[in-house]
């Protein structure tokens, strides 16, 4: 392996993803740095976690030095919930998850017809009274298929029934919708820079929309998708009479279906939308820290098919392959060939299951284990 730093020593940058389920990015890159050291004991490690929008966003920004802000908001259903976004400067990472994710609802019971995403509206509330004034919301997770109807009333909008009335929350509700009034959105709004994370293309109704392909994993049934996907219908209706063509745009724009249609509200808001892991690269200062790596480290729990459509360790690679840098892969479990592997622009990679077959095992000891990972790792790689 060549040496690019031009210090005649290798210097490593270990961006990997959360182990779901056994270790956080951060725990990772410790492990990972750990067993490294181990076999060169004054080898020079750059930790960066890194995640790519959706859970473990705001985990990953802390780590690379923002401050956690932790402000009660409205759960999926209602209830109070403790949720943080991340702070640099004016920057402010919000992870719609924190809030109106899956695992916000009470007993994790699903509720597709009522769960809402108020609570994600109220962070970037949070975000902007803390002098944010660039908004990256990373979604992924979501309990709620409400269009983001939830996030606009949070922010001031007010969606009535015929009586006048607001509709109940969550994407049920939007059934009784018949008229919209954005006239009262902060205004604050209007003079920031909001950055829609997100990997999925869907818009929002129809077949291949929010609630018809992810509807069933919020526990929607048959039956409840296609009410869900009327309601989402009649909500873009309304907002296309009060807003005009923009609104009928934002619906069929790609994206517009992510986390049960918040992508829809986001883009009528005027967010960008951008591949959740080429934002958070960004957000984090990746980059720099590249150039002064001779080798990657990236990982998540499990390299498989998904991995290659956007998650971060696909990002990691590409953007380290295109500055000329080996990389290398750390994983529970390996479902990759060498062949897709080398196609992602990763040159090896190092599975725990290598170690341990048994995944319960695997997930229970994946530190020690990703350390004896590691170790193998920099003897194959490092030693000189």
């Amino acid at each position: 392996m060549t040496d690019t730093t031009g210090t005649g020593a290798h210097r490593v940058l270990v961006a990997a993803d959360k182990f779901k389920g056994s270790l956080t990015a951060a725990e990772v890159a410790e492990r990972v740095t750990t067993g490294l050291r181990r076999v060169v004991p004054d080898l020079e490690v750059e930790s960066l976690p890194v995640a790519d929008g959706g859970d473990g966003t705001v985990a990953a920004a802390v780590a690379a030095g923002f401050a956690r802000r932790e402000v009660p908001v409205a759960g999926p259903l209602g209830g109070e919930v403790a949720a943080a976004f991340a702070l640099r400067g004016g920057t402010a990472v919000v992870e719609m998850a924190e809030a109106s994710g899956l695992q916000r609802l009470p007993g994790g019971v699903p509720a597709p017809l009522t769960a809402s995403t108020h609570g994600t509206g109220e962070l970037l509330r949070a975000a902007l009274d803390a002098g944010a004034r660039t908004l990256v919301l990373g979604v992924g997770g979501s309990a709620s298929t409400d269009g983001g109807a939830g996030m606009l009333t949070a922010l001031g909008a007010r969606l009535l029934d015929a009586g006048g009335a607001p509709v109940p929350p969550g994407g049920g509700g939007l059934a009784a919708l018949a008229s919209a009034d954005l006239s009262g959105l902060d205004p604050r709004l209007a003079e920031a820079e909001l950055v829609l994370a997100a990997d999925v293309d869907n818009p929002l109704t129809g077949p291949k929309g929010a609630a018809a392909v992810y509807g069933p994993q919020k526990g929607a049934s048959p039956q409840d998708v296609r009410a869900l996907d009327a309601a989402l219908a009649r909500f873009a209706g309304v907002l296309e009479a009060s807003l005009g063509a923009r609104a009928a745009e934002c619906a069929a724009t790609p994206g517009a279906g992510a986390a049960g249609g918040l992508g829809h509200a986001a883009l009528l808001l005027g967010a960008r939308f951008r591949p959740g892991i080429e934002v958070m690269l960004d957000v984090l200062g990746f980059a720099p820290a590249l150039e002064r790596a001779s080798l990657v480290i990236t990982g998540e729990g499990s390299l498989d098919a998904q991995t290659l459509h956007g998650k971060a360790p696909a990002g990691v690679a590409a953007a380290a392959r295109a500055a000329g840098r080996q990389v290398v892969a750390v994983c529970g479990r390996l479902a990759l060939s060498p062949g897709e592997l080398a196609a992602a622009g990763v040159s090896r990679a190092y599975a725990l299951t290598d170690l341990e077959p048994d995944m319960v095992r695997c997930l229970a000891e994946a530190g020690p284990l990703l350390e004896r990972l590691a170790e193998r790792l920099a003897r194959d790689l490092l030693r000189p």
